[in-house]
């Protein structure tokens, strides 16, 4: 069985903020409240290699979750496609992010397609919950940190 989340968030801030900041991977520790460490490994025109460290995970026992992701984004379409390379409990994690224009803001939507290996501490069905959850924790992070920036740097 796959695991499949879409969750998207409308961002007070216009597409073209959202997107630099969104694709700017070093400042991820800024922007989620989960990752320690972002740490580019790799650049090669639009595709990028990364590794994320996230803080202490209190629904693991305090488990540290670290991996190397492939990103590759499309400016003129506002989206990109990430891939795990190292994939860690999944037998693999594919994500899709959207960047729209929603009115004077922009609508920013994820769209995550995994699977966990038989020895994972979750099968696919609590991962996607989890998953789904921890999306909507991030996401509403994220916009209330970019409206802020947005209205500090005047881009409202």
């Amino acid at each position: 069985m796959a695991a499949h989340t879409d969750n998207a968030v409308v961002i007070n801030a216009p597409r073209q903020f959202v997107w630099d900041r969104m694709m700017d991977v070093e400042s991820w520790p800024d922007l989620f409240s989960e990752y320690a460490k972002a740490e580019v490994i790799e650049e090669d025109g639009d595709t990028i290699q990364f590794r994320l460290t996230t803080h202490p995970d209190p629904e693991y026992d305090g488990q540290v979750w670290s991996w190397v992701s492939e990103r590759t984004a499309d400016p003129a379409g506002y989206s990109s496609k990430s891939r795990r390379i190292e994939t860690g409990p999944f037998e693999y994690m594919n994500i899709e992010w959207y960047f729209e224009e929603a009115g004077d803001g922009t609508n920013m939507r994820w769209v995550q397609d995994f699977s966990m290996k038989p020895e994972a501490p979750a099968d696919d069905e609590h991962a996607q919950e989890y998953m789904n959850r921890n999306t909507k924790e991030q996401m509403s992070v994220i916009k209330e940190r970019l409206e802020k920036a947005a209205a500090e740097a005047g881009a409202t």
